[in-house]
């Protein structure tokens, strides 16, 4: 990045004109739910450090206090083997796509710690693992980075991990999901709905 900055959360929040999105979330573990998010889009924030042009990722850095996270200090104490602090990436590409954004909040109130405060990715269109929480940290990278599940789990969990009803998890299908508001079972849509939107992203040549 051309202008690397530290951000101040309050003067982050006042510095950008934050907007109210209504996003379909789906988990990697077959459940769904319609969740109102207040934030911003992703784009204005790496505008203002002006992103170089060997940029092709952004790596995504959560906090690491193992004093208040207990799995975070269970690996600590007893060698977990878990990659933590917790990181996630995506393409420059998706990064910049109007869709995805910050959130700084969720029904109408400041994001609570357990929902990824102070800072919470939101890709509408990836399973929710990719919506890292509690960001602390993002850089712009030329290799793909590493990330948290993909390192634990390679064969479970992609770096994409674009949400698609035909391309099941090792140990279940996601041809369906459960709306967790209503309990009902409904067929998935492929990139959760957003294809539209999205599917450009991937098409090769």
């Amino acid at each position: 990045m051309s202008r690397p900055r530290i951000f101040d959360l309050d003067e982050l929040r006042k510095g950008m004109e934050l907007e109210e999105r209504i996003y379909r979330f789906r988990c990697v573990e077959a459940w769904a739910m319609v969740v109102p998010w207040t934030g911003f889009p992703l784009s204005a924030l790496l505008e203002k450090v002006q992103p170089l042009s060997s940029a092709r990722y952004v790596k995504f850095t959560t906090f690491l206090r193992p004093e208040e996270a207990p799995r975070q200090q269970r690996r600590i104490l007893f060698g977990s083997g878990e990659p933590w602090p917790y990181t996630e990436g995506i393409t420059m590409a998706e990064a910049m796509h109007p869709l995805t954004m910050i959130s700084v909040g969720s029904y109408g109130h400041v994001l609570p710690n357990q929902n990824g405060a102070p800072l919470r990715l939101i890709i509408p269109w990836k399973y929710g693992f990719k919506n890292i929480k509690a960001i602390v940290g993002i850089e712009l990278v030329k290799e793909r980075p590493k990330t948290f599940w993909n390192t634990l789990l390679p064969d479970e969990y992609g770096f994409e991990s674009n949400v698609n009803p035909a391309v099941p998890h090792p140990r279940w299908s996601q041809a369906t999901e459960r709306d967790v508001a209503t309990g009902e079972a409904r067929p998935t849509l492929y990139l959760n709905g957003y294809a539209a939107q999205v599917e450009q992203l991937y098409k090769k040549g």
